[in-house]
């Protein structure tokens, strides 16, 4: 039901809850009893503390009051969906009130979180544990749009049974975003108690998250060299240089040492925590393991879809194959670029040959003129905020049209097509440049196109292509077989690239065991933490020989500190669940989803592990009751619908199985399964004519029909019909 009040009586509403405001939570500390201090840095570094006074770091976070709220407060109503919101300020806070259904709190606004294009909102609904306000303020200039509340969901009704709800763990500070907006963040999460003793050095992003405790350096002798930086003194001499005639400039002087930027990606990429907060000057593979470029939260040609951050597509560009480093385009202080226009690209791109009509073919001071805007096309995300695409790719519409991947030219000229823009590109420049055969490949992979495995294994060592597209193909490896054989992982387990070691060790239990064993202890000792982890994950139902024992176990106890770590969230205990159910510890496992059920009522995964522990224990009516809740809190999962409908089919019970089958095949359109064992499931109740013409319409919906093609010609087979098995033999 949603609600609709006129202006007068929205007040009395309001009024009238005001007077039962929900009792305020007990104020918690999150600031560390003994703070490392930015403080200490500003005496000596005045322009430095000037400079980050002006980046966005400076205001990742701050108290709630009048210099940092930007929103407006004064008795503003908010709707969206149903949900409603009114925000006032009383007794000198700023208060939200906020109603969905039957269910209505007021909360004090407790802490601001970020400045621009939006400002975001966090109040305390439980001691310790912050949750993100679901309307957010647009902070841009009214003529773009801005100084308006929004909802951060504004083209869909998210109800408190959606995992999006504000009050789920997946709006929670934190868990999900503190780590990267506050100095020197432990989330302190308790997995018993399900409850958070979140502190911070700083409130905001400031010295200690990039240079580490200076409390010693700041002691030392005022007569020191107060003027040296910290992180540039780690970089060797050097200057990118353009020699005559050259395009683009190249690094002269002494090679380039870019691990710094290890620091700036453990807040600026996708990934999974390995420790309770991180510190800089650490290697980032010590700290997180990365989520590298598969779908769905990258395009098959590894353009940004989701909200991915900037390491796995600044690891595809040439410029990071070059030693192009953050620092060569970003302040180091206040993070903005160091060049307006198109000036930054000129610092290394010659202006002669890319500035120039001839090779941009747009009019002068026209959008298209800049480079940005071809080669790091934007994606908006959290409504308001334009973030661009730092893997510097060359508009490909051709590509485009083989793989349904976005191009900056139909983004800008949004009423033209693909065909239209690759016709345009080609009358410019030619025909467009022939990629890779691997890159070829790995979109194929990407798009769910059948490759052979030789095919698949050629992307894997083809050395002209970026370091993290390879590692992904071996990633997906798990997806494409259901064995390897040693010989064809062992120069990814034994190379110098981490990447390649940490995805191949995780996909290692595709191995024989004796050759798994043999192969991957080693890894134990890796130096990086993330490649010890997913070496004990892949291990660990092997017999360990007595000389790697000790290493296992400290390998293993970092994956379940992990796990432990992330349990404040449906997944963390999910993994947890899943290494049990391997160790063969039951009852463990059960404990594991009924907690991720309990604390994430909203995650599919659960249900369907939990009714999957029960059947393995022959205990079908605990397998229905699980799955039937499982589609009540999650009425729209089709994985949920498909998993009830496979019980009913052990069940022999086909036609409530059928049912469920079409369900899930309609939530889910692009998942060729469901439709697969739909039709199957047709066959299996004797109406195999029907499953065949019903087939026939739907195969064309999939990409990869390898699997329905096969069932076609079965049918076809099945019921004599040589004319249809022609028709699918064509396909």
């Amino acid at each position: 039901m949603k609600y609709f009040y006129s202006i007068s009586l929205f007040y009395t509403f309001f009024i009238a809850i005001s007077s039962v405001q929900a009792a305020e939570v007990a104020a918690h500390q999150f600031q560390k009893e003994q703070p490392i201090s930015n403080q200490q840095c500003i005496a000596c570094h005045q322009q430095s503390q000037h400079d980050w006074q002006q980046s966005d770091h400076a205001n990742a976070m701050a108290f709630a009051n009048k210099d940092s709220v930007l929103a407006d407060f004064d008795h503003k109503q908010v709707e969206h969906y149903g949900q409603n919101a009114y925000f006032f300020i009383k007794d000198d806070r700023y208060q939200v009130t906020i109603s969905y259904d039957d269910n209505t709190d007021t909360y004090p606004i407790k802490y601001v979180f970020g400045h621009f294009p939006l400002q975001q909102y966090l109040v305390e609904t439980e001691e310790g544990k912050l949750q993100v306000l679901p309307f957010a303020w647009d902070s841009r200039n009214k003529a773009e749009g801005g100084q308006r509340w929004y909802h951060n969901y504004s083209h869909e009704e998210i109800r408190p049974q959606d995992r999006l709800h504000w009050r789920q763990p997946l709006q929670n500070w934190n868990g999900m975003c503190a780590d990267c907006h506050s100095d020197g963040l432990v989330r302190g999460y308790n997995p018993d108690e399900n409850s958070f003793d979140s502190q911070f050095d700083n409130i905001n992003v400031g010295c200690l998250s990039c240079h580490d405790d200076m409390t010693a350096h700041a002691q030392q002798s005022t007569k020191r060299n107060v003027g040296v930086d910290v992180i540039s003194t780690k970089h060797p001499t050097g200057q990118w240089l353009r020699s005559l005639g050259d395009k683009t400039a190249h690094w002269q002087g002494e090679a380039r040492d870019n691990i710094f930027m290890d620091g700036c990606f453990a807040c600026h990429s996708l990934r999974a925590p390995l420790t309770d907060g991180f510190k800089p000057n650490t290697p980032f593979l010590d700290q997180f393991t990365p989520q590298l470029l598969a779908a769905p939260n990258y395009h098959a040609d590894g353009q940004i879809k989701e909200e991915v951050y900037v390491y796995g597509s600044f690891l595809q560009s040439k410029m990071f194959a070059a030693g192009v480093n953050c620092l060569d385009c970003h302040d180091k202080h206040t993070m903005k670029i160091k060049a307006e226009g198109n000036g930054l690209c000129l610092q290394c791109h010659g202006a002669e040959v890319y500035n120039v009509k001839e090779h941009h073919q747009h009019e002068n001071n026209s959008t298209g003129t800049q480079c940005v805007n071809c080669h790091m096309p934007e994606n908006r995300y959290m409504g308001v905020d334009d973030r661009r695409d730092h893997s510097f790719k060359i508009p490909r519409p051709d590509l485009s049209i083989a793989f349904n991947t976005p191009n900056a030219c139909t983004k800008c000229h949004d009423e033209k097509t693909n065909q239209w823009a690759n016709d345009t590109l080609v009358k410019w420049h030619g025909k467009a440049k022939t990629i890779l055969p691997s890159k070829r490949l790995l979109m194929m992979l990407n798009n769910s196109q059948e490759i052979s495995l030789e095919q698949h294994l050629s992307i894997l060592a083809d050395e002209k292509l970026d370091v993290i597209s390879r590692a992904t193909a071996i990633q997906l490896l798990s997806y494409a077989v259901p064995t390897l054989s040693a010989d064809i992982l062992i120069p990814y387990l034994t190379h110098a690239e981490p990447l390649f070691r940490l995805t191949a060790a995780s996909v290692a239990t595709l191995m024989p065991p004796a050759e798994r064993v043999k192969y991957l202890t080693s890894l134990l000792n890796d130096d990086y933490k993330a490649i010890r982890v997913a070496a004990a994950r892949s291990l660990v139902t092997s017999n360990i020989s007595s000389g790697y024992q000790k290493v296992f176990d400290q390998a293993f106890k970092a994956l379940t500190h992990a796990n432990n770590l992330n349990s404040w969230r449906g997944e963390g205990l999910a993994n947890q669940g899943l290494l049990a159910i391997e160790m063969n510890k039951f009852s463990d496992a059960e404990k594991s989803f009924k907690n991720a059920i309990k604390i994430e009522p909203y995650f599919e995964a659960s249900y369907i592990n939990l009714a999957d522990i029960y059947r393995a224990q022959q205990k079908p009516f605990q397998v229905a009751s699980v799955l039937k809740k499982g589609i009540e809190n999650n009425p729209n999962s089709a994985a949920m619908h498909y998993s009830y409908g496979l019980h009913f089919v052990r069940q022999k019970k086909l036609a409530e199985g059928l049912a469920l089958f079409e369900k899930s095949m309609n939530l889910s359109p692009d998942n060729s399964q469901y439709a697969y064992t739909f039709v199957l499931a047709l066959d299996g109740m004797g109406k195999s004519h029907g499953a065949l013409k019903k087939l026939k319409l739907l195969i064309v919906q999939y990409a990869d029909n390898r699997q329905l093609k096969e069932l076609g010609l079965y049918l076809s087979q099945k019921l004599k019909l040589r004319a249809e098995y022609n028709w699918f033999m064509k396909l």
